[in-house]
């Protein structure tokens, strides 16, 4: 009886997240956020509050389905269920988006543009290359609006000269090869190979999911940590960005789980959250829902 009024809830909370939803002022898809070459920099995040907040600038106005399913269904009550389901864990895979969430940069773009230029004649403040940055990377870009073509060099030479007014094109070289070495790069969590461990000795399927170009590869191995995830999912090979739901279940086909059994974690409300959610996959905010993936392995249902 007590499973059959769990099912009867968590029915209800359903119904009712997704009328919420259908009801929202924001949309769910729209144009991917800043990846790539010097991809969501700490410099572009401090100063615009990330590209989700460009979206939803009033969050406080915005109807969350997190706080929903907390007034209606219950967060521990739901994990519970679903622990009831799969043996002791909430989810059987746990998708990773990269940029912002596992890695981020070691400087500032705008700061690593203008040390590079110097002996390029590019004579742009960093406050100038990061206003330019972001007018550049705004506007449509290819029939598809897909930015991460292969590897991406198209897209990065315009992004580059329309940010420092340089086309030369060993500056270009000199970028882009350095956002490909672990200089360029850290880890967000420090215990994160602790934790990822655990979540596969736990039988967690791990895979990033990320909007990129084919530099991600090298950029996870330079950083030793690209054999921590059984599958990656980069929009450059499959074809798709986020918030596209596609990349979401190319991800769990690489995983061999469905969507129901995933749960999505990343920075970005809508490439992340949304796009994870109008695949089927659950998914957590970070730096909101969760601060740390030892937070995450918990809440999964993994100590570490």
């Amino acid at each position: 009886m007590a499973v059959i009024a769990t099912r009867t809830k968590l029915s209800g909370f359903l119904r009712a997240l997704v009328d919420v939803e259908s009801r929202s002022p924001f949309p769910r898809r729209g144009p991917p956020t800043t990846n790539g070459l010097a991809s969501r920099s700490g410099s572009v995040r401090r100063s615009s509050s990330s590209a989700a907040a460009a979206v939803a600038p009033n969050e406080s106005e915005m109807v969350g389905s997190r706080s929903l399913g907390m007034e209606i269904f219950g967060v521990k009550e739901y994990e519970d269920y679903r622990r009831s389901l799969y043996g002791g864990i909430t989810h059987k895979a746990l998708l990773v988006d990269a940029v912002g969430t596992l890695v981020v940069p070691s400087q500032p773009m705008a700061q690593i543009y203008r040390q590079m230029r110097e002996k390029y004649g590019v004579e742009y403040s960093e406050d100038e290359i990061l206003n330019r940055y972001r007018r550049a990377y705004e506007q449509p870009w290819g029939r598809s609006r897909r930015r991460y073509v292969n590897d991406g060099r198209p897209f990065w030479q315009y992004i580059v000269s329309s940010s420092t007014g340089c086309s030369d094109s060993q500056y270009f070289e000199e970028l882009y090869n350095y956002y490909t070495t672990d200089k360029a790069w850290h880890l967000c969590d420090p215990n994160a190979e602790k934790v990822f461990d655990a979540l596969q000795k736990a039988g967690v399927k791990l895979a990033v999911v990320s909007n990129f170009d084919t530099r991600l590869r090298p950029v996870l191995r330079a950083l030793n940590c690209d054999h921590w995830f059984d599958a990656m999912a980069v929009s450059a090979e499959v074809e798709a960005e986020k918030p596209n739901p596609t990349i979401f279940l190319k991800a769990c086909e690489l995983l061999g789980v469905t969507p129901e059994d995933a749960v999505h974690v990343g920075d970005d409300r809508r490439n992340d959250i949304w796009g994870a959610r109008d695949a089927g996959c659950d998914a957590w905010l970070w730096g909101s829902d969760v601060h740390s993936f030892k937070e995450v392995a918990h809440r999964i249902g993994v100590q570490v």
